[in-house]
């Protein structure tokens, strides 16, 4: 494993850890946190900041694509929420995806501020270049 998988592998640890404290308080005191509160509690940890998310972002999918939940998997650890359009099967919703995404038909194709990224891949090129996160702190026209 590299250094910053190892940095991972111990935040994930820590956040089972913190989770894990949580949930047994829940149970010791018998208060029940909802979900929004556990994120909140877990957000700096996670050095996440959905309070600066302003995009509106638009992903199509097929429910079992692994490439589609890889996608939605990153925007959620951004802290994102996004509007997911679930294609399977639906032929026009994929005529009307391929017509946005500039003749794209795989899926995910993800859209932030109605400016087409593309997929998967591009999508985790963006995170890693540094230039997700600008775009989704842009607030849609």
């Amino acid at each position: 494993m590299g250094h910053g998988a190892w940095g991972k592998l111990r935040q994930s640890l820590e956040i089972a850890r913190l989770s894990t404290k949580l949930v047994n308080y829940e149970v010791v005191t018998n208060h029940h946190y909802p979900l929004a509160t556990m994120l909140d509690f877990l957000n700096p940890i996670l050095k996440r900041h959905p309070e600066n998310i302003k995009a509106n972002v638009e992903i199509y999918t097929w429910q079992t694509c692994p490439y589609c939940i890889r996608a939605k998997m990153l925007l959620w650890w951004k802290g994102v929420n996004f509007t997911e359009y679930k294609i399977d099967g639906d032929g026009a919703a994929r005529v009307k995806m391929a017509e946005r995404a500039n003749g794209r038909r795989t899926v995910p194709q993800i859209f932030i501020n109605n400016q087409h990224i593309g997929g998967c891949d591009d999508l985790y090129e963006l995170d890693t270049k540094g230039q997700l996160d600008p775009l989704i702190a842009q607030p849609s026209v």
